[in-house]
């Protein structure tokens, strides 16, 4: 009887042992871990071939940004719903069998949250924003809400091969959006200066509102005491694409 309690025991203890340890490494490897797939050196010189499903880009964050295959409009991520801003701004939820070219996203921690009161221009914001931040030198994912007087945000159309680089697609195909006084959130990423073509540096934010409705590519606004919330990312991993697209690109002559 004490032979079979001791096994029942020691089987019950390595059994919650396999339950909860694999959940525990997952939550420590992810902890403040920004992910990435390609580099924007590669995104700039036209590899728009899907690199990652969402399927498995879900497995990587909760939290982010980028773009989809061919350049199908801007990606924005949050609370963990995916969504897919067309060219023509109308907005859709992202199916798991979609790709993506490029994207970063977290699993999103927030670590301080604060009120930047007042009127602000975009420029002003990150000077305010700047002077918030621990050191210039590590990568932040930033959220952003509130009610929006004015934000001019942008989205494009797809692309067909031969892809053109992206200055010629934001020259030619982008379509402006003028939203005022929209309440909504700014999803984005504040990323040092040295990783220049590995992503955008500085900030790069996409918009969505609140009713799902619009969104886009942040290029300028008003911000109206908005509520920021931050995390420190001291981990920055990137996924590679496996396509003979990013083989062949000239990435040493991409800017």
């Amino acid at each position: 009887m004490n032979l079979k309690r001791t096994l029942w025991c020691v089987l019950l203890f390595f059994s919650l042992v396999f339950v909860l340890f694999p959940a525990y490494s997952q939550s420590s490897v992810k902890s403040h871990l920004g992910f990435q797939v390609s580099t924007f050196a590669a995104f700039n010189a036209g590899v728009y071939d899907g690199a990652l499903t969402f399927a498995e880009l879900k497995q990587h964050g909760d939290f982010g940004l980028g773009t989809f295959e061919g350049l199908d409009g801007e990606l924005i991520v949050i609370d963990g719903e995916f969504y897919q801003i067309k060219g023509d701004g109308v907005i859709n939820t992202v199916t798991d069998n979609l790709k993506t070219p490029f994207s970063a996203v977290t699993f999103f921690q927030k670590e301080q949250s604060f009120l930047l009161k007042g009127k602000m221009t975009y420029q002003e914001f990150q000077k305010q924003m700047g002077d918030r931040l621990k050191t210039p030198n590590l990568p932040y994912a930033i959220r952003l809400s509130g009610v929006f007087p004015y934000l001019k945000v942008r989205s494009v159309f797809a692309q067909k091969t031969p892809y053109p680089l992206l200055s010629e697609v934001v020259k030619n195909s982008q379509s402006i959006f003028e939203l005022r006084n929209m309440r909504g959130t700014l999803v984005g990423f504040r990323l040092p200066q040295y990783l220049a073509n590995v992503n955008i540096t500085g900030y790069h934010f996409h918009f969505i509102s609140s009713d799902r409705r619009s969104g886009g590519h942040l290029l300028d606004g008003e911000f109206l005491n908005p509520i920021a919330e931050i995390e420190t990312l001291r981990d920055w991993q990137i996924r590679l694409p496996d396509n003979a697209a990013f083989d062949r690109a000239l990435l040493e002559s991409a800017s």
